[in-house]
């Protein structure tokens, strides 16, 4: 997985990685040369005595380190380049293929896994890739340009290499066969961390008001220490491994010299020789050292990209047809045609055979019980959801058949719970429309009963916006949203019980504003009052995701029993 995603996302960079593996290359071998000046330096230097030839020697060492700095720092240079720029790429993919997921995806995925894949997998890779360009890359090198060394200084004495390699081979793989699976949990337990966290800071007040403070600290320190135990074995792992390799190499520098020495003493090997010699199994080791703290990063990487390759892979359940059919004008009208609708692995249909329609210049009230699927109804018009059965049709085309940003664009949304962003009031009142005027957003205001309380702000229109209008009360934050709709000027307006935070002196007036502005468009609230669509120009009333009504609401008093009994209730309590 990690060599397939590096394949197709390094690819723009490849001018960079060339630059490094170059610069690399040339670093690695002018490494492996300075062993052999230094060998020079003893042999025909200090052992004859020759103290001019020392100092042109050592000052050729001393331009080739000089020289070997400069490639180092350009070589990280680039691979900085590479590596933040396959990040930003990684994150950019991630997040474009977020935003086409239905709520079939976002479940399948959850919200706190796909923040962990976006943040911390993503660091992963682009840490391997660094890691690899800079060090890694001239572990090969170096390795097979030392045996050669080596061999070049003495063949015997190489014999070493045959049992010192295969032992550092196995304990390697040993180290790999234990650290994969658990780097593998590891991301997980990552994603259970951000969940639990993640729910703990929405829901603080919830917390405090049931005092489940303990248990919440309870819950978090358990998956904390989930995460923390595994990452102790990973730890361990290599806790135990890096002495035995160092104990490795130790082992086999005293056999050089131990070898080595009496090669010296018979003749066989200069003194300068076996320096050199010495060094270069140094080097080796060393480059097998490289491998092995790669090692630590590369089974996590491989989980990472595994995981960031599930969602930019994943083809969304709704998506832009083959084929598109543009409707040849907006006029705004919603048709339903035998319609049924089931959640994925649900026994029953939430909503079953419902034909009506939804016409411009009229409003249309839907109400029913809880869960009698008024808010699904509602995601099927901008298809959040596609129809088990049935179509939807938007200005006589069936929705499957548009291109999803023509049908969201005739669409002016208030959800059930108000969103707003973090900004100032301004942007989030220009969410959909980006080139309206300060005079359209006072307009949007004033008919969504918002303008008093904007007014009052300090900075009015510029005034800020926390995430999610944590600053803002229930009811600023659902007038704010029917202003967003508002100024977008759609053809068909959805609104899904947001009158609800606002008490009913504000209700009626913004229902009476509204009339007038959206008297060209279809207008359709959900809603649980019925003071708020008793004057409806249509009231559909749901059961069990069955229409049991359908007529103004003098027509359904006298025909439909389950909306009598639904405004008797709430009129009963009125009264009480």
């Amino acid at each position: 997985m990690l060599i397939r995603l590096l394949r197709t996302f390094v690819r723009p960079y490849l001018r960079e990685v060339t630059i490094v593996l170059v610069l690399v290359v040339i670093q690695t071998i002018a490494n492996l040369y300075l062993p052999n000046l230094n060998a020079d330096i003893i042999n025909n230097g200090v052992a004859k005595g020759d103290v001019p030839y020392i100092w042109r020697t050592g000052g050729v060492m001393l331009a080739i380190t000089l020289v070997m700095g400069v490639l180092s720092i350009g070589a990280v240079y680039w691979a900085s380049l590479a590596s933040m720029g396959l990040g930003r790429d990684l994150r950019a993919a991630v997040f474009g293929r977020v935003l086409q997921f239905s709520e079939r995806e976002m479940n399948k995925f959850g919200t706190a896994s796909l923040i962990t894949r976006n943040t911390n997998d993503v660091q992963q890779i682009q840490l391997v890739l660094q890691i690899s360009l800079t060090l890694l890359a001239a572990a090969p090198i170096m390795a097979v340009g030392g045996v050669i060394m080596a061999l070049r200084e003495n063949v015997q004495l190489s014999a070493l290499l045959i049992v010192v390699v295969p032992l550092m081979g196995a304990l390697v793989g040993f180290m790999l066969m234990k650290a994969v699976p658990l780097f593998r949990s590891m991301q997980g337990k990552i994603d259970r961390i951000n969940q639990v966290l993640r729910e703990q800071i929405t829901g603080v007040r919830v917390i405090r008001a049931f005092r489940r403070t303990e248990y919440e600290q309870e819950r978090f320190e358990a998956a904390n220490a989930d995460l923390t135990s595994t990452a102790l074995r990973v730890n361990r792992i290599f806790v135990l491994a890096f002495p035995a390799l160092m104990a490795i190499m130790n082992l086999t520098t005293v056999a050089v010299l131990w070898f080595g020495g009496h090669l010296v003493d018979s003749g066989q090997m200069p003194i300068g020789n076996m320096t050199a010699f010495l060094m270069y199994i140094i080097q080796i080791l060393f480059s097998v050292m490289m491998a092995v703290a790669m090692i630590i990063l590369v089974p996590r990487a491989e989980a990472s990209a595994s995981r960031i390759l599930d969602v930019v892979g994943t083809q969304p359940s709704i998506a832009d047809p083959e084929h598109p059919v543009e409707p040849p004008d907006a006029t705004g009208l919603v048709e339903f045609r035998d319609v049924t609708f089931g959640y994925p692995g649900g026994e029953h249909p939430v909503l079953s055979n419902l034909t009506f329609d939804l016409r411009p210049g009229q409003t249309t009230a839907i109400i029913g019980g809880t869960g009698s699927g008024k808010t699904t109804l509602l995601n099927l018009i901008p298809r959040f959801f596609d129809v088990t059965a049935g179509e939807v049709l938007v200005d006589g085309v069936d929705v499957r058949k548009q291109p999803l940003e023509r049908l969201w664009s005739t669409i002016g949304l208030v959800p059930q719970r108000a969103y707003l962003f973090g900004g100032t009031m301004a942007d989030n009142l220009r969410f959909g429309n980006e080139s309206a005027t300060d005079a359209d957003l006072w307009h949007a205001l004033q008919v969504a009963q918002a303008m008093d309380f904007v007014k009052a702000m300090p900075d009015q229109l510029q005034a800020k916006v926390d995430q999610g209008g944590t600053n803002l009360s229930g009811g600023q934050r659902q007038r704010l949203a029917i202003a967003r709709a508002l100024v977008k000027r759609p053809a068909v307006y959805l609104f899904d019980d947001c009158f609800s935070a606002l008490d009913a002196g504000t209700d009626a007036r913004l229902r009476a504003a509204l009339e007038g502005e959206t008297r060209n468009a279809a207008v359709v609230i959900v809603a649980q009052r019925v003071s708020t669509i008793m004057h409806a120009d249509r009231i559909v009333v749901l059961d069990d995701g069955r229409i049991v009504g359908l007529g103004t609401h003098d027509e359904l008093m006298a025909t439909c029993e389950p909306y009598r009994e639904i405004v008797d209730s709430q009129l009963g309590e009125a009264v009480a």
